[in-house]
């Protein structure tokens, strides 16, 4: 875990509250200009709305949750520095087990359907 990773409080202060308010405007604004102006070219209005909801995420991350949501970030991103990623030939063996193991397990569950249907049908008369 990153020496960094510490707990974070959830009070949410009266300038959040503001900054929540005008990010779902701003979103709300984009969506209101693509039904609103069904005249303009549909591309022109849909980057509009990726505009509105780029300007939100960006007033939404000036906020404490932001700030905890860039952490997170951060520190995952930390982690994943850390993976030992397997080689290609490592990820191929694995892949050949892991379809060897599949392949024996459907033939045993092909072979118990076969023996429970063939009782099934011996019980029944057919």
């Amino acid at each position: 875990m990153n020496v960094k990773a510490q707990d974070v409080g959830t009070s949410v202060s009266a300038g959040d509250i503001v900054k929540y308010v005008v990010a779902a405007l701003i979103a709300a604004g984009g969506i209101a200009v693509f039904y609103l102006f069904p005249q303009w070219y549909a591309p022109v209005r849909g980057l509009i709305v990726l505009v509105g909801f780029a300007a939100a995420v960006a007033v939404m991350t000036l906020t404490a949750l932001g700030r905890r949501g860039r952490e997170f970030l951060s520190e995952a991103l930390f982690e994943l520095r850390k993976v030992v990623w397997p080689t290609r030939d490592e990820a191929l063996k694995l892949t050949g087990v892991v379809l060897m193991v599949v392949m024996i397990i459907s033939l045993t569950l092909a072979a118990f359907d076969f023996v429970i249907s063939f009782f099934v049908k011996w019980l029944l008369g057919h």
